[in-house]
């Protein structure tokens, strides 16, 4: 089959609005931090798993792929292998930075990465940044601050200082991801660069893990192997197949932007599920988080609709 042909899976994803892809896809990842404590792995395992277990079904997937429409360029392979290794550094702190926070405030630390997305893509490919955006980012950062609960007393389970750290460096190596992720989607694959970038992640994850806190195998039991084997199939293979379909057709501070609203829905699950119970400055942080969100989207497609009529 020619190298110029996309399954029918690409296709029907290609048919789907990328916004709808990329929320989906976020969903998927929502319950991440969940998911990780109640496996009651530490943070190198936990990432290092995350990425490992996901292999199971993506090299059948990838290897299928590469069949029915040929091989990847190997420019574009390079890019998802640094974008994996950029993935698993991500894994290690936003892990550890569930055990500061909490697993719902710490994934809506992560989304740090709604400013460095698309900062980086003006920076290297021109991409301009809409002007709701840089209005909306400041509100955006308020949010997250106050969620981690550093402006006053918290339910945070260690130091809400060292969790925000962890987080928003974890951030920033998403926002790393993202990027080349987008920089390198759009040519017809879909298994095979998530596939790559997982490989490459498993190998940092694995390295910056192992001195982290170890990778502690033997002491987990089968419930959290069955935790962590949920976590790979949502968190890691659903989550960057949908969104690595949406990526190459969304703009940049529009992907930033719609990729930390479902992350705010963890902390509803922590709440449901861990017993967490966020502080009102943390809620109405997250408040702030899901407003600004809101206000830059609508904003951006009240200027579209208006580009289009003129």
């Amino acid at each position: 089959m020619s190298k110029q042909s996309v399954s029918g899976a690409d296709s029907r994803l290609a048919r789907v609005d990328p916004l709808l892809l990329a929320l989906a896809g976020a969903a998927c990842t929502s319950l991440s931090g969940v998911l990780v404590k109640a496996s009651g792995a530490n943070a190198g395992t936990a990432a290092f798993l995350r990425c490992a277990l996901a292999l199971t079904l993506l090299v059948p997937m990838s290897v299928a792929e590469l069949r029915r429409i040929g091989w990847r360029p190997r420019r574009l392979v390079l890019i998802d292998t640094a974008a994996g290794l950029l993935l698993g550094v991500d894994y290690v702190l936003w892990t550890a930075s569930i055990g500061e926070v909490g697993a719902g405030i710490a994934t809506v630390l992560l989304n740090a990465q709604l400013v460095v997305f698309p900062v980086l893509a003006r920076m290297f490919t021109g991409t301009p940044i809409r002007r709701s955006f840089l209005m909306a980012a400041p509100v955006m950062l308020a949010g997250v601050a106050l969620s981690a609960g550093i402006t006053g007393p918290s339910t945070a389970e260690g130091d809400p200082f060292l969790g925000l750290a962890y987080g928003c460096a974890a951030g920033a190596a998403y926002a790393g991801y993202l990027f080349l992720s987008r920089l390198g989607g759009g040519s017809g694959h879909t298994a095979t660069p998530v596939c790559v970038a997982t490989l490459a992640g498993a190998l940092s994850a694995g390295a910056l893990g192992a001195w982290w806190s170890g990778i502690d195998l033997a002491s987990l039991d089968p419930r959290a192997w069955g935790w962590l084997a949920l976590l790979a199939l949502t968190g890691q293979v659903l989550t960057w197949i949908l969104v690595g379909a949406a990526l190459p057709r969304l703009a940049p501070s529009s992907a930033a932007a719609v990729l930390v609203l479902p992350p705010v829905l963890a902390v509803g699950a922590g709440a449901l599920l861990l017993g967490e119970r966020a502080t009102p400055v943390q809620l109405a942080g997250c408040a702030l988080v899901l407003l600004a969100v809101w206000a830059s989207e609508r904003a951006a497609r009240a200027a579209t609709h208006t580009a289009r009529r003129t």
